[in-house]
């Protein structure tokens, strides 16, 4: 089968021809385009899904590090309840120290001026009268001596002696003890 073919019609064949080669050399130039862009595109894709990755596992480990911040903050807040307690505790034990170591001095001033209070007091008689009460044996003889008593003449009673009655006794010195203090 033979087909003629007009000379005109080839012409046109020919021009459609070369119209669609254009078209076709064009559209390859673009899809060449399109595939350098998508493959562009792919490779942005694959660094925006890694960038995503580590943003995840950076968002996870900042999570876990939050997490551990908080555990950490509430110990913390323990520890200082805890040292809030123990320094009120501390405080209170101060003060009531401070109140037992006044009540101890006042006490402790009581009982040396107990302590330093005589047990006992001498009376000093002259010829069986009271003359004067004196804290120690000394004062009274110097209380009697400025009365005019000899100074050389303070003996002290021996058991054997015979006591002589105590109104013929120009000065005597006797020794009363005091109250309850012993």
């Amino acid at each position: 089968m033979i087909r003629l073919v007009r000379s005109s019609t080839l012409r046109e064949m020919n021009a459609e021809t070369v119209e669609m080669h254009n078209q076709a050399t064009h559209e390859y130039g673009r899809a060449e385009t399109l595939v350098v862009d998508v493959a562009n595109v792919q490779a942005l894709l694959e660094e925006e899904r890694t960038a995503a990755c580590d943003m995840g596992e950076n968002l996870l480990r900042s999570q876990d590090l939050v997490e551990t911040l908080e555990k950490d903050l509430a110990a913390a807040r323990d520890d200082l309840a805890r040292a809030q307690g123990e320094l009120n505790v501390l405080r209170s034990q101060q003060l009531l120290d401070t109140e037992d170591r006044a009540a101890l001095r006042a006490l402790l001033r009581i009982a040396r001026r107990q302590q330093a209070r005589p047990d006992r007091v001498h009376v000093l008689y002259r010829y069986g009268r009271l003359h004067s009460v004196h804290s120690t044996r000394d004062d009274a003889e110097i209380a009697a001596e400025d009365e005019g008593a000899d100074r050389a003449g303070w003996t002290s009673p021996s058991a054997t002696d015979v006591a002589p009655n105590p109104n013929e006794i120009a000065w005597r010195i006797q020794p009363m003890a005091l109250g309850s203090v012993k």
